[in-house]
């Protein structure tokens, strides 16, 4: 009885990689390429796509927008939903970033420098928050990032940024508190965050 030759191997055609700087992708949004309906940010010179908000998304961000606003003083500022520009291929919206100055300091956007602190509110999107967002926040230097983790009803405080990881990692659960590196007299309550 014959023996079948074996199947040839499968090769894959690569996929374009495309690198996007943040004056390419500056470029694209104002020419119109990309409006507000795309919803899109560029990590490490890649244009990926922004989880879609479900309802404790929406309330978690705004809830986090109005504590940290209430704690902390007048020489920084909270954006929710707003770009930061932290190096040549990053422009990512942060869910709430509090930012040194005044929004007029910027133009067009804070970099790593004037950021205080960076949140995510992650509910389907928790790995990527995890991991590729803390590698481009540790990246740029970031002091302190937040991710609200709405499945698991808990805040996840990172801190110590060097070498693209964040080297001090803690979780607080509902009964919890944190102060943020630049408030230390400032408390906010896990419970305020989470809806």
């Amino acid at each position: 009885m014959p023996v079948a030759a074996p199947a040839p191997p499968q090769i894959e055609t690569p996929q374009p990689h495309w690198v996007w700087t943040r004056e390419q992708y500056d470029r694209i949004v104002e020419a119109g390429v990309l409006g507000p309906d795309d919803k899109v940010e560029l990590l490490d010179g890649q244009i990926v796509p922004k989880m879609p908000q479900n309802r404790p998304h929406r309330v978690a961000t705004t809830l986090v927008g109005q504590a940290l606003r209430a704690v902390l003083g007048t020489d920084v500022f909270v954006q929710e939903e707003k770009p930061v520009a932290l190096s040549d291929l990053s422009e990512p919206e942060p869910d709430v970033a509090v930012v040194f100055g005044s929004p007029r300091d910027y133009d067009p956007h804070p970099g790593p420098k004037a950021i205080a602190l960076l949140v995510e509110v992650a509910d389907s999107s928790l790995l990527r928050d995890r991991v590729r967002k803390a590698q481009v926040y540790a990246e740029a230097g970031i002091p302190e990032y937040w991710i609200v983790n709405l499945q698991d009803q808990i805040l996840e405080v990172h801190r110590d940024p060097a070498g693209g990881a964040y080297g001090t990692k803690a979780t607080h659960g509902r009964g919890g508190a944190v102060s943020p590196l630049g408030a230390p007299d400032a408390t906010v309550a896990v419970t305020d965050l989470l809806p």
